[in-house]
């Protein structure tokens, strides 16, 4: 298999989107404003939505065009999945999303490049029906690039270090998309979410630190579940396929 591989202003562009959101992330965790009972129009609301959404769109610009066609040809198919999943599950009420299981097996089969540009792709596709998906697109591409790195460094051995890759991505991931579910959402982005959000703010914690609690429990489990569905799927697959489906030098 060979790898996705961007020019240099590509990379340069891809470099510049995640400092965007790296810096995005680093101003509202060390500020922790206040503000947020104004949801949708506060300054932490503007601030995270344009940070998260211009670094995810510059991410997106670097690396679509960089993926071969037969890899931009699979993508639809997992942004259906994860749109799917991520309707079913988000209506139902429980503490999850497993709204990331086409962007991990993309990810799988493409490497950290293709996961990158599907899990921003699949925000922004999403985000035309379901306004609320867009602010979550840098951290859908998060998810699609450091799970394909993981993968690459052998996550996939064995069921064990996948899930527990699943639980390190979760985390890691949890805390990128709480300063979103915080200032933009007020921490109701999901229904179940929402209610563990709550249950942390009666206990006397602040907005910013009762989502990112909320996403220490949801965001682990969640991520292990997607990354030991998709290490199920990828065991499933016959070779050839997998093979056929994966960038070709």
């Amino acid at each position: 298999m060979s790898r996705i591989t961007l020019s240099p202003a590509r990379k340069g562009m891809a470099i510049l989107g995640a400092l965007i959101i790296a810096a995005t992330w680093l101003y509202l965790v060390i500020s922790r404003p206040t503000d947020w009972e104004s949801i949708g129009s506060s300054g932490p609301a503007l601030i995270t939505l344009g940070g998260y959404v211009i670094g995810a769109l510059l991410l997106l610009a670097a690396t679509l065009p960089a993926l071969p066609p037969r890899t931009i040809a699979v993508i639809p198919l997992a942004l259906v999945l994860n749109i799917v999943v991520g309707q079913i599950v988000g209506s139902i009420g429980i503490p999850l999303y497993l709204d990331s299981v086409g962007t991990v097996l993309m990810a799988a089969l493409t490497g950290p490049i293709g996961g990158l540009a599907t899990g921003a792709l699949s925000s922004v596709v999403w985000g035309l029906f379901n306004p609320a998906a867009l602010p979550f697109a840098a951290v859908s591409a998060a998810t699609g690039a450091i799970s394909g790195w993981m993968i690459e460094k052998g996550a996939f051995r064995n069921v064990v270090t996948a899930i527990l890759s699943g639980a390190v991505l979760g985390i890691v991931c949890g805390m990128l998309a709480a300063p979103v579910a915080a200032f933009v959402y007020g921490g109701t982005a999901g229904v179940g979410t929402g209610a563990i959000v709550s249950a942390f703010r009666e206990m006397g914690n602040s907005l910013l630190q009762s989502v990112t609690l909320q996403s220490f429990i949801s965001d682990p489990l969640d991520k292990a579940l997607v990354m030991f569905l998709v290490w199920a799927t990828i065991k499933a697959l016959p070779r050839k396929t997998v093979e056929a489906l994966r960038p070709q030098g």
